[in-house]
């Protein structure tokens, strides 16, 4: 799909310039698990009905979404379906950016089961974008993705990944040495998204070692969301970017909670 932008007009306070130099950005990665609310563990079995079927309340969990997004500027989202029986062929991508009125959004279907289940990412961005690129990642099962997203500033590229690695260490090793070569040569970069492990992992600390990327803080636990223990989604940045604000939001909207960072632009 290509960067779609839902004909806002242009003088809307949603819709915003190019990135300039010293340019503020609030940043939110989330896993919103297809808008199923889960609180316990049971409910993975007891709810496991709703990741094929559809169910009222998943619309109204995407409603608190999106008024707890609509403040932020540029979006990650995984496990957002594209558009399939059990979203009520809805794309979640496309909703939310409609209801916390986003200007441009795009989605990646990285598992694609027809009208079962349509597994994807999504960016949502209230700035225009220079260039968007769709990756499958390595593993040995596939279905995992990400996509890196070039912004338009008025000085150095910035370039954004959003990603969902796999639940095999030795899949993800294989994921973050892709994702090492996609954006080694970038100056300004972030990189966000369930990563399903911890900072400590090996595959992390070869990732911001070959990318030169850093994590601000890294006890901010977002799994699972009614008891954090595991700190597991993240954003990395490149040290030339200024971090002002870092921090686990308390949404339990999904089974894991959104993380936001606040980070200004070189000057």
């Amino acid at each position: 799909m290509k960067l779609s932008n839902f004909g806002h007009d242009t003088s809307s306070s949603t819709v915003k310039s190019d990135l300039e130099q010293g340019q503020q950005l609030r940043l939110l990665s989330y896993n919103i698990q297809t808008g199923i609310s889960t609180r316990r563990y049971r409910h993975y079995l007891t709810h496991s009905w709703k990741h094929v079927l559809p169910h009222g309340e998943r619309i109204e969990n995407l409603n608190r979404i999106a008024r707890m997004i609509h403040e932020y500027d540029v979006v990650g989202l995984q496990e957002v379906d594209g558009g399939s029986l059990r979203s009520g062929f809805i794309n979640q991508t496309e909703y939310l950016a409609v209801r916390a009125n986003f200007p441009y959004w795009y989605d990646k279907t990285n598992r694609n089961l027809g009208k079962i289940a349509q597994h994807s990412i999504g960016l949502l961005s209230r700035f225009p974008t220079a260039e968007i690129t769709e990756h499958k990642l390595p593993g040995f099962i596939p279905g995992r993705g990400a996509l890196t997203v070039e912004f338009n500033t008025s000085g150095t590229p910035l370039i954004l990944v959003i990603l969902h690695l796999a639940l095999s260490q030795r899949a993800r090793v294989r994921q973050l040495d892709f994702v090492s070569e996609l954006v080694g040569d970038y100056d300004n970069v972030i990189v966000m998204g369930d990563m399903n492990c911890q900072p400590d992992s090996e595959e992390m600390v070869r990732l911001m070692q070959q990318a030169n990327l850093v994590e601000p803080l890294q006890d901010l636990h977002t799994f699972p969301s009614w008891r954090p223990l595991r700190n597991i989604d993240h954003i990395l940045v490149s040290p030339s970017l200024q971090v002002d604000d870092v921090q686990v939001l308390n949404y339990p909207l999904s089974d894991h909670l959104p993380i936001s960072m606040t980070v200004r632009l070189p000057a």
